[in-house]
């Protein structure tokens, strides 16, 4: 299922045994262009604490309801490693989830996915003394997507717009499947959608997303409507138009 990322903040997240917060942001691999985790703000029962949680432990979305289950208990997240979300993840944080949570980490060649409902592997204690060895840096291919928003499109002939969301697939591991590009900047109200596939760099330092194909190409892309929601039929006509292999 294709859903807008932005639509999606603010998403209940239920626990197996009570709701544990909302969608605060995502942060994904600019690599494989994968959701990594779900920014959680737990509310009032942990004083607005900030958890991350693996796609791996998410279910099936209730899109009617605005939720999202998640096969962990209120429990586990109430004892799980805490963050700084004000400092870049570090890949030392992220082994502590690994280890604590059980689940297979996907930064090595078997941690690919795995189905919800993993069990809690050891405790917090555990985790951390296990994972001492590693350096506390930054991953440097983890990014929030609340920061990406508004970085500029550079086209190969000149700037187009700027990222206004991305359109991520539920149902296959919430991979990033689109930017959303809005260009009122150059084409007043239309948006169009690029897939990450189709983008040649990202400069992190000067907020830039560049693309190869020139402005004229972008202008005379299919419309994206975001109120509509993307389906075969219009991916097929936005992967004609560019002349490129379908995904599917």
């Amino acid at each position: 299922m294709l859903r807008s990322t932005n639509k999606i903040l603010g998403y209940r997240l239920d626990a197996m045994d009570g709701e544990l917060g909302k969608v605060k942001d995502w942060y994904f691999d600019d690599e494989a262009w994968t959701i990594r985790y779900v920014v959680v703000d737990t509310g009032s029962w942990l004083s607005s604490r900030k958890v991350l949680i693996s796609p791996q432990a998410l279910g099936e979305p209730d899109w009617s309801a605005g939720s999202i289950p998640v096969a962990l208990s209120k429990q586990q997240v109430e004892d799980s490693p805490g963050i700084d979300l004000d400092m870049p993840v570090s890949r030392q944080h992220e082994e502590y989830l690994s280890k604590y949570y059980g689940w297979p980490p996907y930064w090595m060649p078997s941690g690919v996915t795995a189905g919800i409902g993993t069990p809690v592997a050891m405790t917090h204690e555990a985790a951390v003394a296990q994972s001492e060895p590693s350096e506390p840096q930054g991953d440097p291919n983890l990014r929030s997507i609340r920061e990406v928003m508004g970085y500029h499109i550079e086209a190969a002939d000149g700037e187009i717009g700027h990222v206004e969301d991305f359109i991520t697939d539920s149902s296959y591991h919430w991979v990033l499947r689109y930017m959303v590009i809005d260009t009122r900047n150059w084409l007043p109200g239309k948006k169009v959608l690029v897939s990450p596939g189709w983008v040649d760099e990202i400069s992190w330092s000067d907020g830039e997303v560049r693309v190869s194909h020139n402005r004229q190409a972008i202008k005379d892309a299919p419309e994206f409507d975001p109120a509509a929601p993307v389906n075969r039929e219009y991916e097929g006509r936005l992967y004609d138009y560019y002349g490129v292999p379908r995904y599917w």
